[in-house]
């Protein structure tokens, strides 16, 4: 039975790992590991239940549809991102949208504590470093308050990154487990002839570098449309944004690296993951989602990131 191969290393045989700060490891499969070694740590990861389950589920989408392996992995990335990250993503818009709408109500708020503060300071004595202290307690508990009356503590908007990372991980990790034969060699033989186009072999790198380029360029769109919205973007969110850039870059070497069947899905997955964007940015959706109207909503918001990315780059109509 192919569950029993699961424990199988194929002699001399190499893997690699994909994330957000990966790097390859390469580590024979008949050498000691000591089980703090990163080759210890990485094994026992890619046989973790979680990453079985991504397997299972990954045979089984491929033999219910009777789809060639490529296209079960784009079916597999696509499904999982509409019926895992799309509801997420919206349930994140909600909360961004509160917070958004928050602010103006905090803004005075804030300026009604300062004058309070002022006045009870100057009645105590208190210096101006103290009365600061009593301001800055104060008014996080005033957002504290807030965050609570309409449910929108922005770390609830951090769901969707707990969820989408480790997933990406899991099925990730099941590729490359069924790319060296650790999963079944008979589904390497499959993985072998199941590809299309210049990558038939989704064991093998993409020595073309397309996958891997159209990786990195559609990531860098994702990032510049993203920053394309921050009209007065914070000092944290300028490193932010030009630590995804680089991310971005670095990811296509990395990509050029691993089996072709995960930069299959990683470059899918990004394609899902802006599209779902972009279609959250439609006011449509957005009242279908039940997101809240903000001051920042535009009535034609693919024209406004059009226009955004063309006046930021200076790009020739």
């Amino acid at each position: 039975m192919w569950r029993l191969a699961r424990s199988l290393r194929r002699s001399g045989s190499s893997w690699q790992l994909g994330g957000a700060a990966v790097a390859r490891l390469t580590v024979a499969a008949g050498s000691p590991q000591p089980s703090g070694s990163p080759g210890g740590w990485y094994e026992w990861l890619a046989q973790s239940v979680p990453v079985h389950w991504a397997e299972d589920g990954l045979v089984a989408l491929q033999a219910a549809a009777g789809l060639p392996w490529w296209a079960a992995i784009v079916c597999g990335g696509a499904l999982l991102r509409s019926a895992v990250t799309l509801p997420l993503a919206a349930h994140q818009g909600r909360l961004l949208a509160k917070l958004e709408n928050l602010q103006p109500e905090i803004k005075k708020l804030a300026e009604q504590l300062r004058y309070e503060v002022s006045v009870r300071g100057k009645q105590l004595g208190w210096s101006e470093k103290v009365a600061r202290f009593h301001f800055k307690k104060n008014l996080r508990r005033i957002i504290t308050e807030l965050y609570i009356r309409d449910n929108c503590h922005p770390f609830k908007a951090t769901l969707l990154v707990w969820v989408q990372i480790p997933m990406w991980v899991c099925v990730s990790l099941a590729l490359r487990n069924c790319s060296v034969g650790a999963l079944d060699s008979e589904v390497q033989e499959q993985f072998l002839t199941g590809g299309a186009l210049w990558f038939t072999d989704l064991t093998a790198p993409d020595s073309t570098w397309i996958m891997p380029v159209s990786l990195g360029l559609l990531n860098l769109l994702i990032v510049e449309i993203f920053a394309s919205q921050k009209l007065e973007a914070s000092r944290f969110q300028k490193l932010a944004t030009n630590f995804f850039r680089a991310l971005s870059v670095v990811m296509i070497p990395i990509a050029a690296t691993v089996p072709s069947s995960m930069a299959l899905y990683w470059l899918s997955s990004s394609f899902m993951g802006l599209s779902h964007n972009l279609l959250l940015r439609s006011p449509t959706v957005r009242r279908l989602c039940c997101i809240p109207r903000t001051k920042s909503d535009s009535d034609t918001p693919y024209r406004d990131i059009v226009a955004a990315l063309t006046t930021k780059y200076s790009f020739k109509k």
